[in-house]
């Protein structure tokens, strides 16, 4: 068994499709692109180690994650499944594609942190420090709004009700370890990973985010050539909960694409 906690959506018995968030997340984010779009998949999306309804134990880096990633798959019996991952999880997504190729069909990286500006994620990681609480559900969700203007109110609802929680104080807080996201920040600094040799993949950047630049995409479009689809939204980076119908409709059409004889086709 595993310490994590796992979301499960769409077919139970279709094509296996692990989801994973990124920092300050959870698994439950990806609700709303599975049932819309993906609903034939049999969607897994684990809260990651440090965040959600999993354990917060250390360790936090991504070798830790890759390993909880493997026993899940092990857990739900699948020997091989396509990688969807964002920001964090991109990163995340492509270590496992590194270090077991063999369990891993096609790799959908969105707006993936990698290879980020160290002085950003210093910043990051200071801020994260010190996260703050809420004095009540209210103010929470105030606050999530004025982060998130482009995201539906629905799912701002939804976000609340799953991933804020009431500490012994009295006060609320997000569900997850602050530690965690340092660690975090600290390997999303690190030198950009592009995917291994092999795997077909998808690249979705956020137009209004920025991170991913332009010379991450020449360097994967060296190591994977035809083998790499590149697609653009114009988004934050949380673009899948602000676009969910059109961020789903991308990864749908690439999962479902066949191959072409070399590689995968470009759009």
């Amino acid at each position: 068994m595993t310490a994590l906690h796992v979301h499960r959506y769409g077919a139970a018995r279709g094509p296996a499709l692990l989801a994973l968030h990124g920092i300050r997340g959870h698994g439950a984010r990806w609700r709303h692109v599975a049932e819309t779009s993906l609903g034939d998949f049999s969607v897994i999306a684990p809260d990651l180690r440090g965040h959600g309804r999993s354990t917060h134990a250390p360790p936090w880096n991504t070798e830790a994650h890759v390993a909880d990633m493997l026993a899940v798959l092990d857990a739900h019996g699948l020997d091989r499944v396509d990688l969807l991952g964002h920001s964090y999880g991109g990163l995340i997504a492509l270590r496992l594609a590194h270090a077991a190729p063999e369990r891993v069909g096609r790799l959908v990286l969105l707006d993936p942190s990698t290879g980020l500006p160290a002085g950003q994620m210093h910043d990051q990681a200071r801020r994260t420090m010190s996260p703050g609480s809420f004095a009540s559900p209210h103010q929470a969700e105030a606050e999530r709004r004025s982060a998130w203007p482009a995201v539906s109110p629905a799912v701002v609802e939804e976000e609340i009700a799953e991933h804020l929680v009431q500490r012994n104080d009295g006060r609320w807080q997000w569900r997850f370890e602050p530690a965690a996201v340092v660690t975090a920040c600290s390997e999303m600094a690190g030198p950009p990973v592009t995917p291994p040799a092999g795997v077909p993949t998808l690249l979705v950047a956020a137009r209004r985010s920025g991170f991913v630049s332009p010379a991450y995409v020449q360097a994967c479009r060296a190591a994977l050539g035809e083998q790499l689809t590149v697609a653009e939204l114009d988004a934050g980076h949380m673009l899948y909960l602000e676009s969910p119908e059109e961020t789903g409709e991308l990864i749908r059409r690439f999962l479902t694409r066949p191959p072409r004889r070399g590689g995968s086709p470009t759009p």
